[in-house]
């Protein structure tokens, strides 16, 4: 040392000090010719040098190269500072090498280094630094052009005041003096031309700024929108200076979306996508032969940040395992065993910088890990989306909606989880090796104690880990089943409702969720094995050292003790995470196997079949030849078999036939929806498809006509005129503009269905596949959409119709009977009229539903009376919008700004949650005393003679013993906590969904709810419990240390309370931001999982229109949108936590300070160690603290969304207990209506005005009405969807209001206007609640036509799958009829029930219903007119009015009869279909 020493500074330079050798006396800095005062000067010059080369390396090698506009002009301030500067440097070099040049001459070495380096460091920074600040501005950024004049000022008066007071003290003046006052004054000429500069700058850029704005007006938008972390320096970067703005901004205000900016490109979702299957496609041409690894590519895809973060890691572990080496020298200072004075300074100071170091370190690695698993969820998501657009029938039947909801919302989240834990596996273990060398040399051979020790834990936890891979497993298929469950109930909520089966689908989810709860138990108790193994496994260590330190007679003392206690409690928190880190890896494996066995299911090859059959000039035409074409993809499977069709450019074709006949198949094989598996199929132009079901999209009408095509105003204008939709826009309140809900919930079928038909209108496509458009309208808009949108507006497209109305079919060039998959008869109308005995038994079929002799004699001579004006007028308000606000689907709710501990305190507040809590905290309260009381039996017995080495490891033992009981105690109870808050939250959530009203159904699109029943409930399941005690641990531990630290160095205190002052000013700081972050976090990722859910339904139309790429677009925005939220909120939480870890750095290092200044035999070196030791903790414990603070912040939002969930408007009650109606009610049937007002919103319009009428038990009532006049809300009243404002219904004397809701509905049949199957089996579908034998379900199918079709299928055991697409529409309707007529209820209610299905079918259903509802009250909604001719009475109603009631033929006779015109609005459609 003396001699390394006397190579730096030489015995002359410290005269002053009676020509000691080591000069450390920081008295003599103000001496400039001291040593300490040459290397203080010399360090921060190479620091200024170093930063200004690396900074000069970035702008020239990092930076895009950009072309000089403008000619560089500098200011004559900018000048005389640049010659100054080079003036300047060029002094100091001088003076450097003088001296250089006489210590060679008279001594004839170069040595002591300290005066002449320090000139020539001196002018190279004047050279480089300065003369650069001066003269390039412009090619550095304002931050560093401030913060290297700042230095250079700094530095320089610092040497300045120093000379100054030397040369007055002394009364000589030297050279080196006047050198130094020269150089101050520089420095001040360089600060004051930087100011200049930069302000020049600023008035410079709004002047080119005004001069160039139409050139760059839009790199500008995008520079300013793009997060500040893109163009961020290195300073910038690495203490997260770029995050400030966005810091001080949710100060000021509560941070909106558009706050946040937009990722870098870098980061999109886009470009990593775009890099990943670039890469794909590259190692799948190196190998062809072998599949390529998924996980292999995206390591290769960022392998750049994961080697960046892992170099910050390893930095990381290397600074922290320093510390105990620190600690060690700290006890040989403290037991007198100085190497030199200043030794413990010293050692303050370098402890001070270590944890700087280290906190850098590990801040940019957790930073660059969640930007790297950021990017790999985000890539996830968009692989998982695009692969659904291209899902096979057969595949979405094993995938489905809900199971993609939770590959979106869950395992993209644990597979995103991963890259944050991926460096810990390996950190861990050099980690133990770096401090098993230490310990080596701490404590000898008694180092292999602790390394049997720590790999028998590892042995042990390798069953727990494959256990905890088992359970999980179980729970995430658990998991997809009950999301399954819930997806499909909730999609299906009015229907549950309308036939009471609420209770039933809540109860099956909650078996379901017994199952999954099951498992959870399982992985709760698991994890909480791992934490108690992995706590024991610190103290089994230290025991088992101890005691082979005692064997082998090692001696034990302060410094070998306490070093091998703190290198344990350092490696102790890695050593405890492991559980985590194993936890982790095992999830991201179990969620990455299953989303890998998505992406590689099978797919459809519609693209293909596009391309390889697009020819110009055949554009319309379709050829197939004897084709076969299978869902299943199978050839033994055939769905339609033989097909052979020929269409050329600009035919008309009609396709026709029964329910299941395979109509709807064949323009799906068109499509390419369905495997092709025999024959050959070519396909020219362009497709546009109107689906059997609508498919609207959550938007504006005309977004949703528009479907991504640039608006054409001329064109727009005819698609909307000929869909019959100009008048039904003049009643919405923004025309066009007006909003519309998910699944098109405020509109009626027939708009709904209209709007469909705009879309495809406006595509002006080549080929037209219609699936019974005319269904959902009433006859008179058919006709008119008929005549202008079928002959007129297509009539040089290609046209493929399906329909059940006969009324059309003379019109067009060609008609296909389909019967039992095959097309029966092809030809024109004529043709199969005269030849054909199938399609004579289909129009014979529909001429008798269309009625009577009646009909026509009323209607013959009065046809023509009504104008086509006067019948316009007609048209009714359908106006939901004005109902239900202006905004009908309102922003997604959440909280706002700082909600305290409301949603701590809900979760807590879950069965027993506070004695769970309270529990588990006092038991780890009870585990740090014993540490703290082991240590101190430690500290103060290490070096005490009195104690044997056996008496002393006894009593360390039994304490830590004692210890491990109060650690099992909290990892049971935490697990207890997490299972018993999640049962009883999602009980909460279920009851009040299925409890909720259908206006909250109405107005919350699906992803919403189903985001909150998937991934926030996961989070709730497994993530929250175990941070909420990790979270109160840590701040124990961390206010532990303080204790501890203070108790010796008392002086900490005093600097603790400017600190804690600093931290809580940081910390609310930071809550403003961070907590508006994780809750657009939360919003945004509803708004994801929005876009699948309403994807996944339409996707067979998006594929139809070729809108894959524009879809895939939308979706790539919306996981931007949510990453960046994301991004910014973990960014936040590093800048926090940096900022801690520096303050408690400053702590630690002012400690040491004070305890470095004690006198010698203050307090023993054990307690000093034991001191350290705990202080060493402080930023590890502040890390965890905040880092578990702002994780539990991040989770608790979901406990916050669910709960919002749980107070949702309810339904009344299910039943009144007391009030409820005979047992054989109704008996009678009859319904009264009196002065019934209906409103949906307090405020609003009302939508029925005071009807008043009586329904007689037993008679057909018919409902009739245009679209939206009503006649559903009517319905809707009865069954008590919406509650009656006014006036009341009463059923045999009974007021409906009074009884309960179960009560209700149970006793009412219906067929409602939409079928729906569940997935299940025929069996559940007709029967969910097991009330009826087989032998009555084969009666009722036997009735409903449709016991040869099950038969065929396998009995009442075959499938029925999501959403019943294995089963026609008009099936669906029949089965619907099935439901009725086991229930036999005295009053059935058909709400449009006819729509979808042919005449022959409807004949049928009118049939059956007539003869097994005989003496019942039929209540019949229709557009059909001939439905309900045959019924008693008929309720006409307009605008929400009761305009009529009376029997059919008085209304018919009787003027302006608005039924009378609806019967000779279809009878003159009949006969007008017929002339044509």
């Amino acid at each position: 040392m003396e001699d390394f020493w006397n190579m730096i500074c030489d015995d002359s330079a410290c005269s002053s000090l009676g020509g000691k050798p080591f000069c450390f006396d920081f008295g003599v800095l103000k001496d400039p010719s001291s040593c300490i005062s040459h290397l203080l000067i010399i360090f921060l010059d190479m620091l200024l040098l170093i930063v200004f080369t690396f900074v000069i390396i970035q702008k020239c090698f990092l930076r895009p190269i950009q072309a000089q506009n403008r000619v560089e002009k500098y200011s004559k301030l900018q000048l005389v500072s640049a010659i100054t500067s080079g003036c300047l440097g060029l002094l100091h070099l001088c003076f450097g090498i003088w001296i250089l040049n006489e210590k060679i001459r008279k001594n004839l070495t170069v040595f002591p280094l300290c005066l002449w380096l320090l000139e020539l460091l001196w002018g190279f920074t004047w050279m480089l630094v300065g003369l650069s600040t001066s003269v390039l501005p412009k090619h550095l950024s304002r931050t560093w052009l401030r913060l290297f004049s700042i230095m250079i000022f700094f530095v320089s008066g610092v040497l300045c005041g120093f000379s100054l007071s030397y040369a007055f003290g002394s009364k000589e003046l030297s050279l080196k003096v006047a050198l130094d006052v020269l150089s101050f004054l520089g420095a001040f000429l360089l600060l004051f031309s930087t100011y200049k500069a930069c302000k020049y700058e600023d008035t410079d850029e709004e002047i080119h700024g005004s001069l160039y704005s139409q050139v760059h007006d839009d790199d500008l938008i995008n520079r300013i929108s793009v997060t500040p972390f893109g163009s961020a320096g290195f300073f910038s970067r690495m203490s997260f200076w770029w995050l400030n703005p966005l810091m001080k901004a949710g100060q000021d205000k509560i941070l909106q979306d558009e706050d946040i900016p937009k990722l870098r490109e870098a980061d999109r979702a886009e470009v990593c996508y775009s890099l990943f299957i670039d890469q794909l496609n590259r190692q799948k041409q190196k190998d062809l032969s072998s599949p390529s690894s998924v996980l292999w590519i995206i390591i290769l895809c960022h392998r750049r940040e994961i080697l960046i973060s892992g170099f910050f890691a390893f930095l990381k572990v290397l600074t922290l395992s320093s510390c105990p080496v620190i600690l060690n020298a700290f006890i040989l200072v403290a037991e007198g065993n100085k190497r030199f004075k200043y030794e413990g300074y010293l050692l303050a100071i370098s402890l001070l910088f270590t944890k700087i170091l280290e906190s850098l370190s590990q801040r940019q690695w957790h930073f660059r890990s969640r930007l790297i698993g950021m990017k790999v969820r985000s890539l996830i998501t968009a692989g998982i989306y695009k692969k659904q657009l291209r899902l096979s029938d057969a595949t979405r039947l094993v995938h489905s909606s809900g199971e993609i909801m939770n590959y979106v919302n869950v395992d993209a989240y644990r597979i995103g989880e991963f890259p944050f834990w991926f460096h810990q596996t390996w950190t861990t273990v050099l980690q133990l090796c770096i401090a098993l060398v230490i310990l080596f040399r701490a404590i000898g051979l008694a180092t292999i104690a602790s390394l049997v020790v720590i790999v028998l834990s590892v042995i042990l936890n390798t069953p727990l880990a494959k256990l905890q891979h088992k359970f999980l497993s179980k729970l995430l298929l658990a998991q997809d089943e009950r999301l399954k469950a819930c997806s499909e109930a909730l999609m299906n909520v009015k229907v549950l409702k309308l036939y009471a089966w609420e209770n039933h689908f809540k109860n099956v989810i909650e078996s379901l969720r017994i199952v999954e709860l099951k498992w959870l138990s399982s992985v709760l108790l698991q994890k909480a094995y791992s934490v108690i193994l992995f706590w024991f496994s610190p103290i089994l260590v230290s025991t088992a050292t101890f005691v082979a330190c005692y064997l082998i007679n090692i001696p034990l003392h302060a410094n070998n003790v306490f070093t091998f206690i703190a290198t344990l409690c350092l490696v102790q928190d890695p050593i405890s995470t492991i559980g985590d880190v194993v936890g982790a890896i095992i999830q991201a494996k179990v969620s990455f196997s299953r989303v890998l066995i998505f992406l590689e299911a099978p797919e459809l090859n519609t693209t293909v079949f596009r391309k390889r059959c697009y020819d110009e000039k055949l554009k319309g035409s379709i050829l197939i030849k004897s084709a076969d074409f299978s869902w299943e993809d199978s050839l033994l499977k055939a769905t339609i078999t033989n097909i052979n069709l020929n269409v050329n450019v600009g035919q008309k074709i009609a396709i026709c036939g029964e329910v299941g006949s395979g109509k709807s198949t064949l323009l799906a094989a068109i499509l390419g929806e369905v495997p092709n598996t025999k024959g050959k199929i070519k396909v020219y132009g362009k497709f546009a498809y109107v689906s059997q079901t609508a498919w609207i999209q959550k938007g504006t009408i005309q977004e949703n006509i528009l479907f991504g095509s640039p608006l054409d105003a001329k064109r727009y204008q005819e698609s909307l005129r000929r869909s019959s939709l100009m008048k039904d826009l003049e009643l919405f309140p923004y025309g066009d503009l007006t909003e519309i809900g998910e699944r098109g919930v405020n509109l009626s079928g027939g708009q709904k269905q209209r709007i469909q038909l705009a879309r495809a209108l406006y595509q002006n496509a080549d080929v037209y596949l219609l699936d019974d458009p005319f269904s959902a309208v009433d006859a008179h808009t058919a006709k008119i959409l008929f005549h202008e949108y079928i002959l007129e507006g297509l009539a040089r497209k290609t046209v493929l119709l399906v329909t059940h109305q006969v009324d059309y079919l003379p019109a067009f060039d060609s008609i296909l009977l389909m019967l039992d998959g095959k097309i029966q008869q092809a030809g024109t109308y004529n043709d199969l009229l005269t030849f054909s005995q199938e399609f004579k038994d289909f129009v014979n079929a529909h001429k008798k539903t269309v009625g009577s002799c009646q009909l026509a004699d009323v209607t013959s001579s009065r046809i023509h009376s009504k104008s086509n004006k006067e019948m316009k007028q007609h048209f009714t308000k359908k106006n939901l919008n004005d109902i239900i606000g202006d905004e009908f689907i309102k922003e997604e709710e959440r909280e706002k700004g700082d909600t305290g501990m409301k949603s701590y305190l809900q979760y807590l507040n879950q069965k027993r949650g506070y004695i769970y809590f309270f529990v588990s905290s006092f038991s780890h309260f009870m585990f740090m005393i014993c540490q703290i009381l082991q240590n101190s039996w430690m500290a103060s017995s290490v070096d005490n003679p009195q104690v044997s080495t056996l008496k002393l490891i006894t009593i360390y033992l039994l304490i830590g013993i004692t210890s491990i009981i109060f650690v099992i105690m909290r990892s049971l109870f935490a697990a207890a906590l997490g299972f018993q808050s999640s049962e009883n939250l999602f009980r909460q959530l279920i009851s009040s969904l299925f409890s909720a009203s259908m206006s909250f159904y109405d107005t919350t699109p699906l992803g919403r709810i189903l985001s909150r029943v998937s991934s926030d409930l996961s989070i709730v399941d497994l993530d929250i419990a175990f941070n909420f005690t990790y979270y109160v641990a840590s701040i124990m531990n961390h206010y532990a240390n303080i204790l501890v630290l203070s108790s010796v160095a008392w002086q900490v205190l005093l600097l603790c309370i400017p600190m804690a002052y600093v931290t809580i000013r940081l910390q609310r700081h930071y809550n403003a931001c961070a907590k508006e972050l994780m809750r657009m976090n939360g919003t945004t990722k509803s708004s994801v999982a929005n876009h699948v859910a309403e994807t996944y339904v339409g996707a067979m139309t998006v594929r139809a229109f070729e809108e894959e790429a524009r879809f895939v677009n939308k979706n790539l925005d919306l996981i931007d949108v949510n990453a960046s939220a994301s991004f910014h909120s973990f960014a936040s939480n590093e800048w926090l936590i940096q900022r801690l870890e520096v303050i408690y750095a400053i702590v630690l290092a002012s400690a040491a300070l004070c305890i470095a200044m004690l006198p010698s035999g203050t307090f023993t070196s054990g307690f000093i160690g034991m001191v350290l030791s705990y202080g060493l903790l402080l930023n590890t414990s502040i890390v965890y603290s905040t880092q578990y603070q702002c994780i539990l912040a991040n989770y608790i939002v979901s406990v916050e969304r669910i709960n919002q969930y749980t107070h949702i408007q309810s339904d009344n009650q299910e039943v009144m207990e007391g009030n409820h109606p005979p047992l054989n009610w109704p008996n009678a049937g009859k319904v009264e209506i009196k002065d019934l007002k209906i409103q949906y919103k307090p405020n609003g319009p009302f939508v029925l005005h005071g009807i008043t009428c009586t329904f007689e038990g037993g008679n057909k009532i018919g409902i009739v009405g245009r679209t939206g006049s009503g006649k559903s809300t009517l319905v809707a009243a009865l069954f008590r969807l919406v509650e009656p404002t006014r006036g009341k219904v009463l059923v045999d004397g009974i007021d409906i209001s009074s009884i309960g809701l179960h009560d209700l509905r149970s006793s009412f049949g219906i067929i409602p206007q939409d079928p729906t199957l569940f997935i299940g089996t025929i069996r559940y579908n007709l029967d969910p609640l097991s009330q009826h034998s087989d032998q009555q379900i084969w009666e009722v199918l036997r009735k409903c036509q449709l016991q040869e079709v099950v038969e065929d299928k396998g009995g009442l055991d075959s499938s029925v799958v999501e959403n019943g697409t294995n089963w026609s529409i008009g099936q669906r309707q029949l089965f619907s009829l099935g439901r009725a007529l086991l229930r036999k209820s005295r009053i059935l209610v058909l709400d449009e029930a006819t729509a979808s299905i042919d005449n022959a079918t409807d004949l049928i259903l009118q049939n059956t219903i007539k003869s097994e509802f005989n003496g019942c009250t039929v209540i019949t909604v229709a557009h059909k007119i001939p439905t309900v001719m045959d019924c008693n009475m008929i309720l006409s109603i307009s605008d929400g009015k009761l305009v009529e009631y009376d029997e059919p033929l008085k209304l018919m006779k009787r003027e302006k009869s608005l039924f009378g015109n609806l019967v000779r609005e279809y009878w003159s459609h009949f006969q007008f279909a017929e002339s044509h």
